[in-house]
């Protein structure tokens, strides 16, 4: 048994990025940081992509895939929105060069040890702090505090659930196909489903080379076949990239749901990740929250104050994804003229920071009115009326890339 004053279940994107922040050089009180890891199989989340939007010169710049200094949307019709969303940047980072970042900075932590075991449960200790268990209630390693980023086994009760699911093929052509500054978010060509939306979305990392994928939020994954029938029209019929390779091919499921998400379980258990909201209901991104999150709880702790994992976003921002989820599940609102709407008539990096939850009041007023105004209305109206209930049968857990989808 180990013990220490941080222990981080999970070595995803959440619990990585909070053991690089609580590792970092400094700090007025030194701390012992123990990450607990899956072994190799099917615990362990296999490689994936994130992706997020932030200005030039972020703390992972230097591991980065690609970054795209403009977006796309195409309408239904293929109409084009282009748009340059400056400062920002589209920024795609691949999990194992995030991994080998992170580890570089923990390898020179003396007070770090990262262990693998299978984790089977996380629990206030009896005599104060916190306790990870492995099989047979072991107690595998204790800690002043234990934040988990197991993805949760059931979602909260909601008024509204849908899945962002999906699957990708990064993909490399015989002649040149793709605009390597230029990232399509959302290409509306694709064969709509009775309820939700579907898109396509690629981002280049060259002329011959992008990550090319087949998006749906509905309330249910689809089969293997679907989804490469799917990515079979969108590459050869609607994008006609002629011949091409497949050199790998992601796959995921993203959990879009008003429900609560608690962030502690217990006196001494934190939640974090997508378990701790971080989760945006309306877009699936996770990872700039993430950053938040977790530059948060580690500043608070190498300072020596309480902990307190942050609220990923403010009530204003959850109340406007319920809307729209809700609006988007009823079928009162189209899915794909919503999107193509608000990047057709707002400012880009006015909408990126809409959709990060960081605009102003006005700003949001001023993007209600480029939405459906009388069937959102009528939404805002229904909500408080409608109960929440569980979600059945549970979702699986988001896997895979995370992609930016507004």
């Amino acid at each position: 048994m180990t013990d220490a004053d941080v222990v981080v279940v999970g070595a995803g994107a959440a619990g990585l990025s909070l053991a690089y922040h609580l590792c970092a050089p400094g700090g007025a009180v030194p701390l012992s940081v123990v990450l607990v890891d899956a072994p190799p199989g099917p615990l362990r989340p296999p490689p994936r992509t994130w992706c997020y939007w932030e200005p030039p010169g972020g703390a992972y710049d230097g591991a980065l895939a690609a970054s795209w200094p403009r977006l796309r949307v195409r309408a239904a019709d293929g109409a084009a929105t282009v748009t340059d969303p400056s400062p920002y940047r589209y920024k795609m980072l691949r999990s194992d060069a995030f991994e080998a970042l992170v580890g570089r900075r923990l390898s020179g932590a003396a007070s770090f040890r990262r262990i693998e075991a299978t984790v089977t449960a996380v629990r206030d200790a009896p005599d104060g702090g916190g306790e990870v268990l492995g099989h047979g209630g072991r107690v595998l390693v204790r800690g002043r505090r234990v934040f988990d980023s197991r993805p949760p086994r059931r979602l909260p009760p909601a008024r509204t659930t849908l899945l962002q699911h999906f699957m990708g093929w990064f993909v490399r052509t015989e002649r040149p196909s793709f605009d390597p500054g230029t990232a399509d978010l959302m290409d509306f060509r694709t064969p709509q489903p009775p309820r939700g939306l579907s898109f396509g979305y690629v981002l280049p990392l060259d002329p011959h080379t992008a990550l090319v994928e087949y998006t749906e939020f509905s309330p249910a994954p689809l089969s293997t076949e679907d989804y490469l029938r799917a990515l079979r029209h969108y590459t050869q019929e609607v994008l006609k990239l002629g011949e091409f390779r497949v050199t790998a091919q992601e796959r995921g499921v993203i959990p879009m749901t008003d429900g609560h998400f608690p962030r502690r379980d217990g006196r001494s258990v934190h939640r974090i990740g997508t378990a701790g909201g971080a989760t945006r209901p309306s877009t699936g991104y996770t990872f700039a929250a993430v950053q938040r999150q977790s530059r948060s709880v580690a500043d608070r702790l190498r300072a020596g104050r309480g902990v307190r994992v942050p609220a990923p976003y403010g009530a204003r921002p959850r109340a406007m994804d319920a809307v729209m989820l809700r609006a988007l599940d009823s079928g009162r609102v189209d899915g794909s003229d919503f999107f193509t709407r608000l990047f057709r008539d707002v400012p880009g990096e006015r909408l990126l920071r809409f959709l990060d939850g960081s605009s102003h009041l006005h700003e949001d007023l001023l993007i209600g009115l480029r939405t459906p105004v009388a069937p959102m209305l009528r939404t805002v109206l229904e909500l408080p009326f409608r109960t929440r209930h569980e979600p059945s049968p549970p979702p699986p857990p988001p896997t895979g890339h995370e992609k930016s989808t507004p």
